[in-house]
C-alpha cells in the first residue's frame, strides 16, 4: 500500500462525543449536533462546483500534530440538539416498513436503496431473511430490471443465483433481444448486474456489451437524472464502488431524486453523520497510540500517515461495528508502511538481511545484532502483533498469536513462517533483484507484490480480529498458497498500485513496475496503451474474484467482503483521473471524515 500524499480542506467546528474508543456503538450511543448552515449540500465524491469550499489555503495532512487541529475534542451535548430520539424513530419505521413490504420488486428497491445509502447495517437480520426468501430464483414474471435488480442483489450479498433468469430476454440465437434497447432503465440494471459476472458465464458478458452499446445510443435524448446515473455507472460500476464513498454520493443523489423518502433521506443523513463522529475518535485513537509509540519522531525517513492508514481500513471494514478492528489493522498498516520504508530507501543491504533473518527468528535477542533504527522498528512490530493477539484473546476467548505469527501453517502442524515473515521476505527478494540488477518476469513481480503490498497482512488479521466464524477447518486454508480470494484481491491491488505509484517509485531506484515489465514482455512502446491493457488484466482479476462469490467456500462471509473490499479501496486511493467522480483522494478523505452531510 504505497504512500499517497493527503490534504483537506477546513471544515466547520464540530461537537461530537463517543461511549468508548474502539469498540462498536449502535445508532443511539452516538450523539452529533446538527448543522445549522443552509439545506443546499455539495457531494464531496463528485468533483467540486464553484460553491464548493475553497482549498486554496488548505494544510497538508502528513502526519500526527497536522492531523490533531481537526479532530475535536469530545463534548456532551445539550439535551435540545441531541437527534438520538429522532434516529430511532426513523429506524424503527423503516424497519417496520421492510418487515410489512410483501411485493418483491419494491422491497428489493428498498433494500437496494438502504445498502447505497450505507444504512442497511441497522437491517441486517431483517435483510438476511427478505434475501434468503428471494433466493430461489422464481419470483414470477420479472421485467428485466426486476430481474438484474433480483441477480445483483443475492450475488452481491453472497447468495448462490445462476445466471439462467436471463435466458427468457434472449432469443433463439442467444442474443439479448433487440426490442429490449428501448427499455432504458432495465438496461442500466442489466448493466450493473453484469458486472458480477464470472469466468465463464458468458450470458453476463453478453449482457455488458449488449446494454453498454445501446445505453450509449440512447444517452443523448435521456432525461437528465438518468442520463447522469448511466454516465455515473460507465464510469464506476456499483459492484466496484467503495461502500463509504457510495452512501455520501447517493445521499446527493437520493435527495434529488423526485419520488424519494424524506425519513429514509433524513436517516442516512443522520447516521451519516454519526458514523463520522465515529470515525474521528477512531482517528484520535490511531494518532494517540501513533505519537506514543514515537516511531516517526526516531526514524525521520519514515512515512508519517496515520490518516492514509485508516482510509484503507473504512474501505476494507465499512460497517460502524467494526470500530476496534479498523483501529488495530490501522496500527499494522503504519507499521508496514515504515517498514517498506526501510528497504526502499534507508535500509542497506547487509542491514536489510540482517532485519529479515531477525523478523524470521521472532526472538527480541535476535533484534541485538541490529543498528539502532531497525531496532526501534523491530519492537514496534513486536509489540504491536502481540497487542493484537492479547485482544484477540480477551474479546473471542481463543489465542492466535500462533496463527498471527505463522499463517503458513497451523501452529500445531508447522513451525514455519509467519505472515509478516512472508511479507519481509518479499520485501527482501525485491532488494536482492535491485542489488542484483535482476528484472523480474512480470508473473514472478506481481506474485511477490501480492505479499509486499500487505495483502495477507491485512487479511489474516481481518479474519482473527473479527472472530467470527473461524473453525479448525477455515484455519487450515490460510496456508501458503492462500486461498484464490485473498491472491486475486491482492493483485488487483497490486496493479493499481502500480497504475498509481509508477512514476514515483521509479524516480527513487525501484525495481521496474508492472506496467513496465507489460510494455517489455508483449512489445508495447506506447505506456498510455500498457496501462489499458493492465486495465483489463484487473477487470479479469475482478471476473475470477466474482467466481469466489458462487463457488463453494469455506471462509466466512464477512473476510469474504474484505477482500471485495481491498479491491474497491485500491481503485479509490490508486486512480486519479481528471474531472472524474473518483479523481481526487483530498475530496474523499474530506467528505468521509470531517465534513458532515447537512441537515
Amino acid at each position: 500500500m504505497a504512500c499517497v500524499k493527503f490534504s483537506i480542506v477546513s471544515s466547520p467546528s464540530r461537537s461530537w462525543t463517543a461511549s468508548g474508543a474502539g469498540v462498536s456503538i449502535n445508532a443511539s450511543s452516538l450523539l452529533i449536533n446538527r448543522c445549522s448552515s443552509a439545506r443546499s449540500r455539495t457531494c464531496m465524491c463528485m468533483p467540486l462546483s464553484t460553491s464548493a469550499p475553497s482549498t486554496a489555503t488548505a494544510p497538508s495532512v502528513q502526519g500526527y500534530d497536522a492531523l490533531l487541529k481537526y479532530l475535536r475534542p469530545p463534548v456532551m451535548l445539550p439535551p435540545e440538539v441531541d437527534d438520538s430520539a429522532r434516529l430511532m424513530e426513523l429506524l424503527e419505521g423503516t424497519q417496520r416498513a421492510l418487515q410489512r413490504s410483501s411485493e418483491p420488486r419494491g422491497t428489493m428497491m428498498l433494500i437496494d436503496t438502504l445498502q447505497r445509502l450505507g444504512i442497511a447495517y441497522h437491517f441486517e437480520e431483517d435483510i438476511a431473511a427478505l434475501l434468503e426468501k428471494f433466493s430461489d430464483g422464481n419470483l414470477g414474471d420479472e421485467d428485466l430490471f426486476t430481474t438484474a435488480l433480483h441477480f445483483r442483489l443475492l450475488r452481491h450479498n453472497g447468495h448462490q443465483i445462476r445466471t439462467d433468469v436471463f435466458r427468457k430476454f434472449m432469443d433463439k440465437n442467444g442474443e439479448f433481444k433487440e426490442s429490449l434497447s428501448e427499455d432504458t432503465v432495465g438496461l442500466l440494471s442489466l448493466y450493473e448486474a453484469s458486472y458480477l459476472g464470472a469466468n465463464g458465464e458468458d450470458v453476463l458478458s453478453q449482457a455488458m456489451e449488449f446494454s453498454k452499446i445501446h445505453l450509449k445510443k440512447a444517452v443523448p435524448v435521456m432525461a437528465p437524472q438518468l442520463r447522469r446515473q448511466v454516465l455515473q455507472s460507465f464510469e464506476l460500476p456499483r459492484h466496484l464502488r467503495m461502500a463509504r464513498l457510495e452512501a455520501r454520493r447517493y445521499i446527493e443523489e437520493y435527495s434529488n431524486e423526485s419520488d424519494h423518502s424524506s425519513a429514509l433521506l433524513e436517516l442516512a443523513m443522520l447516521d451519516y453523520n454519526k458514523v463520522q463522529a465515529l470515525h474521528q475518535m477512531e482517528l484520535a485513537e490511531i494518532s494517540r497510540w501513533w505519537k506514543h509509540l514515537g516511531l516517526v519522531d526516531k526514524l525521520s525517513f519514515a512515512r508519517d500517515r496515520p490518516l492514509e492508514c485508516f482510509l484503507w481500513t473504512v474501505g476494507l471494514l465499512p460497517e460502524p461495528k467494526y470500530s476496534g478492528c479498523r483501529i488495530e489493522l490501522a496500527k499494522n498498516i503504519a507499521i508496514l508502511l515504515v517498514i517498506d520504508d526501510i528497504f526502499d530507501t534507508h535500509g542497506s543491504f547487509s542491514d536489510l538481511v540482517l532485519f529479515t533473518d531477525a523478523i524470521r527468528r521472532w526472538d527480541l535477542n535476535a533484534m541485538e545484532q541490529l543498528p539502532e533504527y531497525m531496532k526501534i522498528c523491530y519492537m514496534a512490530l513486536y509489540n504491536t502483533t502481540n497487542e493484537v493477539s492479547y485482544k484477540v484473546l480477551k474479546e473471542h476467548g481463543w489465542s492466535v498469536r500462533s496463527y498471527l505469527q505463522k499463517t503458513s501453517g497451523l501452529i500445531t502442524l508447522y513451525l514455519e513462517l509467519s505472515q509478516w515473515i512472508d511479507m519481509i521476505e518479499g520485501f527482501m527478494l525485491e532488494a536482492e533483484w535491485l542489488n542484483n540488477g535482476y528484472i523480474p518476469n512480470l508473473e514472478d513481480y506481481v506474485e511477490n507484490g501480492v505479499t509486499t503490498a500487505g495483502t495477507y497482512m491485512a487479511l489474516v488479521h481481518v479474519f482473527f480480529i473479527i472472530g467470527k466464524g473461524v473453525t479448525d477447518e477455515n484455519v487450515k486454508l490460510l496456508v501458503k498458497p492462500y486461498p484464490k480470494l485473498f491472491s486475486c484481491s491482492g493483485r488487483i491491488l497490486r496493479l493499481w498500485d502500480d497504475l498509481g505509484t509508477a512514476k514515483e517509485e521509479q524516480e527513487r531506484g525501484d525495481v521496474a513496475s508492472s506496467i513496465q515489465l507489460f510494455m517489455q514482455e508483449n512489445d508495447i512502446k506506447s505506456e498510455d496503451e500498457a496501462r489499458k491493457q493492465i486495465i483489463q488484466l484487473i477487470n479479469g482479476l475482478w471476473k475470477e474474484l466474482n467466481g469466489e462469490l458462487i463457488a463453494p467456500n469455506a471462509l466466512p462471509l464477512p473476510i469474504i467482503k474484505t477482500a471485495f473490499n481491498m479491491s474497491r479501496t485500491s481503485q479509490v486511493v490508486y486512480q486519479h483521473d481528471e474531472d472524474s467522480y473518483f479523481s481526487s483522494v483530498d475530496n474523499y478523505v474530506q467528505s468521509l471524515f470531517f465534513t458532515p452531510v447537512e441537515l
